[in-house]
C-alpha cells in the first residue's frame, strides 16, 4: 500500500494470489519531480509549519499519483520518484498516457495548493517534473531487515537528469517517451549538457 494503489493491488492479488517482487529486467515510463525553492524556504519557516507544507504537498501528490496507477517509488525531501508498468506490467503507450496525464495533474494540483498557501503568507512554488521511458531492473532490494521496491539502471539516472534540465512549472520528455506519443502533443525544448549523459535532445509536454 505504500507503493501501489489499492485497487491495483487488488487487482494484482486477483490475478495472482502473490506478488512477485524478484529484480528483474522490465520496460517501465519512469516520472521525477522536484519542487523548486523549497529548500530555500524551509530554511525561513519553523520546522512545523514547513513540515506541514510537505505533507500536504506529499498527500495530495499521492493521490494524484494513485489516481493514475503509478508505482511510488521514494520521496526524497520534496522530491518524488514514481514508475508505470511494474509490478503490473502495461503497454507502452499506455504507461506514457499515464505518466504524462499524470503530470499535468500533478502541476493543476501544485497550482490548487499554491492558492491556499499563498493566502497563509507562503512564497508561490513551483514544480520541475522529467519524464523518461526504458528498461530497468524492477523489484526488491535489501533484506528482510529493511528492503525497498524500487527500480535501477541508466534510464532512472537519464530521468532525473531530465528533470534537473527542466524550467521550473514545465514538464520535459525524453525521445523514447515521444516515441510513444502522437506528434502534437509535445514540442521540442533543445539540446541540454545532462551530468553524467552528454548532449542529449529534450522535449516539452505541450
Amino acid at each position: 500500500k505504500r507503493y501501489l494503489p489499492e485497487e491495483l493491488i487488488a487487482e494484482i492479488l486477483g490475478e495472482k494470489g502473490e506478488f512477485d517482487l524478484a529484480p528483474r529486467n522490465q520496460s517501465i515510463t519512469i516520472l521525477f519531480s522536484d519542487l523548486t525553492g523549497f529548500t530555500r524556504l524551509s530554511s525561513k519557516l519553523r520546522a512545523r509549519k514547513m513540515a506541514r507544507i510537505l505533507n500536504e504537498y506529499l498527500d495530495a501528490m499521492i493521490d494524484v499519483i494513485f489516481d493514475h496507477g503509478g508505482t511510488i517509488d521514494k520521496f526524497i525531501g520534496d522530491a518524488i520518484m514514481v514508475f508505470w508498468g511494474a509490478p503490473k506490467g502495461l503497454p507502452q503507450d499506455k504507461q506514457v498516457e499515464l505518466a504524462t496525464t499524470c503530470a499535468k495533474k500533478m502541476q493543476e494540483r501544485l497550482v490548487e495548493l499554491n492558492e491556499r498557501w499563498t493566502e497563509a503568507g507562503i512564497p508561490y512554488l513551483n514544480m520541475r517534473i522529467g519524464i523518461n521511458h526504458g528498461p530497468a531492473i524492477v523489484g526488491n532490494f535489501g533484506n528482510k531487515r529493511r528492503s525497498d521496491y524500487s527500480a535501477i539502471g541508466s534510464n532512472i539516472n537519464l530521468a532525473s537528469r531530465i528533470e534537473s534540465a527542466c524550467p521550473p512549472g514545465e514538464i520535459f520528455l525524453s525521445g523514447n517517451v515521444c516515441d510513444l506519443m502522437d506528434e502534437d502533443t509535445f514540442e521540442e525544448a533543445g539540446s541540454f549538457d545532462l551530468k553524467g549523459v552528454g548532449e542529449t535532445d529534450l522535449y516539452r509536454l505541450r
